[in-house]
């Protein structure tokens, strides 16, 4: 314990020191402790650091629809009936689509008071309740998300709610070896660059981290407006394309 807190002492002397001496940029400073261990300090970091980007363009193959129904009437039992009944058609049919059970799951449900302002008795007033049941269905055959939409319009009718719908990459890890290699080649050749302009030689890398990111495109949303009537075609759904991108931190010494 007490050499512990001599090793601790003696650390803090050491770096006391080199911050009142100060180091010049890249210089290595070497301090001997008294139990004869060497402790090597740097100013900063040292060699050749870049960052290389690598991107691989995909086509989605997951659909996420957030749909649900929005029922209202005088009083809660009723409105919640309604709502209960709409619900689970629109259930059957995200089922009878080719939806799997384990694929869809319950969001937000909410029963609510329905006001108006009364300006005789110049306060709120309550004239009914609204029933609200969102769930997001994984619609995994992605072309059938056209079809699905339909089938959950015509099942819930005017209690109908499609909220939102997003489009992603169920397995982006498939597509990250390609989006490495071109982030490494990237970092490379920037590094190359600048030892170039330089003046020095590249020597290996001595350092790399990387960072992913996948972004989950969003289409326009219409929150809790009634869906419209079902057309004779499947509605038309873009799938578009989206970027899977990838990024290394590399750090080259100077030979």
């Amino acid at each position: 314990m007490k050499r512990n807190w001599l090793l601790a002492v003696s650390l803090a002397l050491i770096l006391a020191v080199v911050g009142f001496s100060g180091c010049t940029a890249g210089e290595e400073t070497t301090a001997e402790l008294p139990s004869g261990m060497s402790v090597s300090l740097s100013s900063q970091q040292q060699g050749v650091w870049v960052t290389g980007e690598g991107k691989v363009t995909v086509t989605p193959d997951i659909a996420n629809l957030r749909l649900g129904i929005s029922a209202q009437a005088a009083s809660v039992a009723e409105a919640q009936s309604q709502a209960t009944e709409a619900m689970n058609r629109v259930m059957a049919a995200l089922t009878n689509s080719g939806v799997a059970k384990k694929d869809i799951q319950t969001q937000y449900f909410s029963i609510q008071q329905v006001t108006r302002w009364d300006e005789i008795k110049r306060d709120e007033v309550v004239t009914g309740f609204r029933v609200t049941n969102m769930v997001t269905a994984k619609i995994r055959e992605i072309d059938k998300t056209g079809a699905v939409i339909d089938a959950v319009a015509e099942a819930g009718g005017d209690f109908t709610r499609i909220d939102s719908i997003s489009f992603y990459v169920d397995e982006p890890s498939t597509y990250h070896e390609e989006a490495r290699e071109k982030a490494l080649a990237d970092a490379e050749a920037k590094a190359e660059q600048l030892a170039k302009l330089a003046g020095v030689t590249l020597g290996k890398p001595t350092y790399i981290s990387e960072s992913i990111y996948t972004p989950s495109p969003i289409y326009p949303r219409a929150a809790y407006e009634t869906a419209a009537a079902p057309a004779a075609a499947p509605t038309p759904i873009s799938l578009g394309e989206m970027d899977i991108s990838l990024n290394v931190q590399v750090a080259y010494a100077i030979r």
